[in-house]
């Protein structure tokens, strides 16, 4: 018996596309993070223009894709993927305010309840006979 690398049928590897609907705002803000960050650093160059680096991050984010599948459709390897979507995330978190900072403001707003994607909802809190518990 001989062991052969042949595949039994005629493979090819096979590319999707999908409507990922993002706001060109979005996108831009991004790939300015990117851009600036490229010129702190003072790269030359990336395999792929800052715009499509955001999209392809983004994809990976929002809509959970594998980062094999987006290397493998935009001719690029994994972990650079895993590397630019980290990088971007980083570049994201130092915009972030601390906690500390954005509890005090919610509170000095007035807001008793803070969810962890940063929406305010307001409440009111029941007082006398409808006080219960919820």
């Amino acid at each position: 018996m001989t062991n052969t690398e042949e595949h039994a049928e005629d493979t090819c590897p096979l590319v999707y596309r999908c409507r990922l609907p993002l706001s060109t705002r979005t996108v831009n803000h991004f790939a300015d993070l990117l851009r600036r960050r490229l010129k702190a650093i003072r790269s030359r160059w990336r395999i792929l223009l800052p715009g499509k680096i955001a999209v392809i991050v983004q994809a990976v984010l929002r809509h959970d894709q594998r980062l094999a599948d987006m290397a493998g459709g935009n001719n690029v390897s994994e972990s650079t993927v895993r590397r630019w979507r980290d990088e971007l995330i980083g570049l994201l978190a130092a915009q972030a305010p601390r906690l500390d900072r954005a509890l005090k403001k919610a509170v000095k707003q007035g807001g008793e309840v803070v969810l962890i994607d940063g929406t305010l909802i307001r409440t009111q809190r029941r007082t006398g006979k409808a006080d219960r518990r919820n």
